[in-house]
């Protein structure tokens, strides 16, 4: 019986192979040509290792119609994820975790077992392709025709060819060239192709009932060569694996299930590894055992089936999935990293050459010199990018905006001392100089407010014994530079190491309140300046009406599929990178646009020192005593241990290992930078200035780089910071020449600037831990997240260790707030004393999930024989979790 097939027409011409090396058709496959478990890999992964195989992309075919028109129909992909069609809401289903019957994997281990495996299959097209997999004793000449002529049928794959109406491949007569040329087209246009990396291969599945077979017919085919079987899968891919999974009418689902098992296998990475390098049928079978001996059953009546799994924010690790063979590839040239070096990925102590002594006087700084130099080149070439662009125009609204507001705040600190003006030639002046000089040109220098509180001090201190503030503070400026270049000298930098994240999130979430405190205290004093206006006041004019009906009208231009794709994915980035900037806009332009009777930015005019009378260079004793510029060491002293913890805890966030810089940092070049601005800006009479930790995390936040080609379901990956010296260079060249841009910057409302400084104090503080932990004090205990650290510490030392932090940071606030500020950087000091005390209170595991470990504690684990990924957790399924936590940046402007 000779069956109507439609579709099959100049099928066999468009299979032909396209640009793929040829070979000779051999019934038998070549064994001699398989790779060897020992022989050679293929590219070594970076992180574990291992060989790295090409993604596949895994298309599932069904067979429907039967008995009145049989066609092959796509009804599932796979990449990373499942992707299911949804036939009459005509799109794809979000992608989601697969999940499976186990009776699935058991019926189809035993068609593959009893079936036709071709490993190495030297075809070159899809004819060839098929000759060899019907090449089946069972099969009588004329089922194996109309097998033959079945599996040539040209698959119908679903195309979004319009915004909203689906459209599936047609299956009518056309003329030949139509045939042809229509799939290739719809192939190439396909926009999942642009996400796909280069080098992606594909993987089909076939599956379905055939009511003419009397027996299931099973076959398992790997490619020698990739090859390009037309119009096979929707992408233009070249096929390395073919699958087929047919057999009579059975209840149920069957074959639907088993083909969705084999895609998920092939999907897997571990089974994928396996299944490249498998000589034989046995090899085959074990991996699929492999697979099944991980799987995870879920109980039934416990869980709807229907319900789609999303897909994790990061997928595991894979590295306690290797097979032995792939252990034994790896062999003793990659041994395996021992716990303490895995922990080193998670904190600022990793062993750098930038943390380690070399017992020579300045040797720190003349290795960040040596360090940094061969990068300078490329520190401006790496800045020529559209990021950078947005970068800069964000920042210097943040820069202009502390610029001006800590100007203002230290004219009333010093009784006009100093002023706005002197916060902006001091800000472009050592922000450029620092930029082009330091080891991390990343950090933003601005005044900060601990800095700020000191200057307050000094000047009461001044006005109180009647001396001559600034001949008096260029005194201690000389000796605060002294100390740094002392510090500098004898590598005191290296002390970094004990700057846990304890410490680092006690003075970030300081820095963080101190800006929200601010903006939101502006915010509440203008509504006293400028009160809002209630309905019926006479003084505005604004009335807002809905339009009638057909009054508001909006067009789209229909346009091409891939070019909408193109247009929709530029829109989505420009938006993203000026982000910040178009908020800013839209705040102007509403205030324009309404009229609002708002604080406009108020910029210096006169370029001229704020105190009348004085010059520019400040006098070295004016009327003060001779003595005096002696016993200024001993504030000078205070002054420099805030200034030392200030720069170097800022350091030490923007250099952890999570941001993935691959420059390095510089510690002794930045304090030594540091030091050198500080005798200039004090003989100058301008502000003091040190790293500025939450602007400086707005601009590595600013400059992230992550992956564009992402599979369905698989979030952008982060790649590090575009590290380069232009955008903090042209943001403070733009900040000094802001005094000259008075007519344009005067539009710019006061209250938006404002609003930069709380988002930025807000979005840092919400990204610490710190801040997670305090919301679990007020959270019951069935609502907490499943945070890794509730799994291995006990939610009351959790609590302690919480409390602890917030008692400590209240005592930072009030001491800050009082007179008693004089003592405030020595309680900075003092936070890695509290630090070091806690080791007495809580258990070296605790911190290791709570903190980080001193280097003293990390050095004393072997002796212990603490492993953390061991003694930490009960089961094998969570032992390695500590070790293999996604590398993401902990303290962030970003969302996480």
């Amino acid at each position: 019986m000779e069956m109507k097939l439609p579709g099959q027409e100049g099928f066999e011409a468009s299979s032909a192979p396209r640009n793929i090396p040829s070979g000779e058709l051999d019934s038998n496959p070549d064994p001699g040509t398989s790779p060897s478990p020992d022989g050679p890999s293929d590219t070594e992964s970076k992180e574990l290792g291992v060989p790295k195989d090409p993604l596949l992309f895994i298309q599932l075919n069904e067979l429907l119609g039967w008995p009145q028109a049989l066609e092959w129909r796509e009804t599932g992909r796979w990449v990373l994820f499942e992707e299911k069609l949804e036939v009459t809401a005509g799109r794809w289903s979000a992608p989601h975790v697969p999940t499976l019957a186990l009776p699935s994997l058991q019926k189809l281990r035993s068609l593959l077992a009893e079936g036709l495996v071709l490993l190495d299959c030297p075809a070159q097209s899809l004819l060839e392709l098929v000759e060899q997999v019907t090449r089946v004793e069972s099969l009588s000449p004329e089922l194996r025709g109309q097998l033959q002529a079945l599996l040539l049928q040209r698959p119908q794959h679903y195309n979004q060819t319009t915004g909203t109406r689906p459209c599936w491949g047609s299956t009518h007569p056309r003329k030949a060239s139509d045939n042809e040329e229509a799939p290739l087209r719809q192939q190439c246009q396909n926009p999942l192709r642009q996400k796909l990396p280069p080098g992606a291969e594909a993987g089909t599945v076939l599956a379905g009932e055939l009511g003419f077979l009397v027996q299931p017919l099973g076959a398992f085919v790997r490619l020698r060569d990739p090859v390009v079987l037309g119009s096979l899968t929707e992408v233009s891919l070249p096929s390395r694996f073919f699958c087929l999974l047919l057999g009579p009418r059975m209840l149920g689902k069957g074959y639907h299930e088993m083909g969705r098992a084999a895609a998920v296998l092939l999907s897997d990475p571990q089974f994928q590894w396996s299944v490249r390098r498998a000589s034989n049928l046995h090899d085959l079978l074990a991996a699929l055992d492999a697979f099944l001996e991980e799987v995870t059953v879920l109980p039934p009546g416990r869980w709807d089936p229907t319900a789609r799994i999303p897909p994790p924010k990061c997928l595991p690790s894979q590295h306690k999935r290797l097979p032995s063979q792939q252990r034994e590839i790896r062999g003793p040239a990659v041994p395996r990293l021992t716990s303490a070096e895995d922990r080193h990925h998670h904190g600022p102590h990793a062993p750098s050459p930038e943390l380690q002594r070399t017992g020579r006087l300045f040797g720190g700084l003349i290795q960040d010199v040596r360090r940094k130099v061969p990068w300078y080149p490329s520190d401006f070439l790496d800045a020529l990018h559209l990021q950078c662009f947005s970068a800069v125009l964000y920042i210097y609204l943040a820069t202009v905006t502390n610029a001006i507001t800590f100007g203002g705040l230290l004219g009333d600190a010093t009784d006009g001392a100093q002023g706005v003006l002197e916060s902006f030639l001091g800000t472009a002046v050592a922000g450029a100089a620092f930029c082009l000089m330091a080891g991390q040109p990343l950090t933003i220098l601005s005044s900060t407010g601990p800095v700020l509180v000191f200057e307050r001090l000094l000047f009461s201190f001044s006005r109180d014994y009647s001396l001559d503030y600034l001949p008096f503070r260029l005194w201690v400026g000389i000796w605060v530079a002294t100390f740094c270049l002392v510090l500098v000298a004898t590598e005191a930098s290296v002390l970094v190491r004990y700057f846990t994240r304890f410490t680092e999130e006690g003075f970030c979430a300081l820095i963080s309140l101190i800006f929200i405190y601010d903006a939101v205290g502006k915010m509440l004093n203008l509504t006293h300046t400028y009160p809002i206006q209630k309905p019926g006041s006479s003084a505005y004019g604004c009335l807002c009406q809905y339009p009638g009906p057909g009054g508001n009208e909006s067009q789209w231009i229909r346009t091409r599929p891939k070019d909408r794709d193109n247009i929709v994915s530029m829109v989505r980035k420009g938006l993203s990178d000026f982000s910040s900037v178009l908020a800013i806009l839209l705040g102007c332009g509403l205030d324009a646009f309404l009229g609002l009777a708002t604080p406009k930015l108020m910029v210096p005019r006169e370029f001229k020192p704020t105190l009348p009378g004085r010059g520019w260079l400040v006098s070295p004793f004016g009327a003060n005593p001779w003595w005096w510029s002696v016993a200024a060491a001993l504030p000078a002293l205070l002054l420099s241990i805030l200034i030392f913890m200030d720069q170097q805890i800022t350091a030490v966030i923007l250099n952890r290992v999570e941001y993935r810089l691959q420059k390095g940092a510089g510690f002794h070049l930045d304090l030594f930078c540091v030091a050198v601005l500080m005798l200039l800006t004090s003989a100058l009479g301008l502000p003091w200035y040190v790293s500025a930790t939450v602007i400086s995390l707005a601009h590595m936040d600013s400059l992230r780089r992550e992956s564009r080609a992402c599979v369905p379901g698989e979030c952008p990956n982060f790649l590090g910071i575009r590290e380069q010296r232009l955008t903090g260079l042209v943001v403070f060249i733009l900040t000094g020449a802001s005094i000259f841009l008075a007519p344009v910057l005067k539009f710019i409302p006061m209250p938006v600037l404002y609003g930069i400084f709380l988002y930025m104090g807000v979005a840092a503080l919400s990204s610490i831990q710190f801040t997670k932990r305090v919301k679990l004090l007020l959270m019951p205990a069935k609502h907490q997240p499943d945070l890794l650290l509730l799994r291995h510490v006990p939610l009351t030392r959790v609590h302690l260790f919480t409390a602890i932090q917030l008692a400590c940071l209240g005592l930072l606030w009030i001491i800050k707030s009082t007179p008693a500020a004089i003592i405030f950087p020595l309680m900075l000091l003092g936070l890695v004393g509290v630090r070091k005390a806690l080791e007495r209170v809580f258990l070296p595991q605790e911190l290791l999930w709570l903190d980080e470990l001193m280097p003293e504690e990390e050095r004393s684990i072997p002796g212990k024989g603490l492993e953390p990924e061991r003694s930490f957790s009960g089961s094998d399924s969570e032992d390695s979790e500590l070790m293999y936590q996604p590398k993401a940046p902990e303290i962030n402007i970003s969302v996480n």
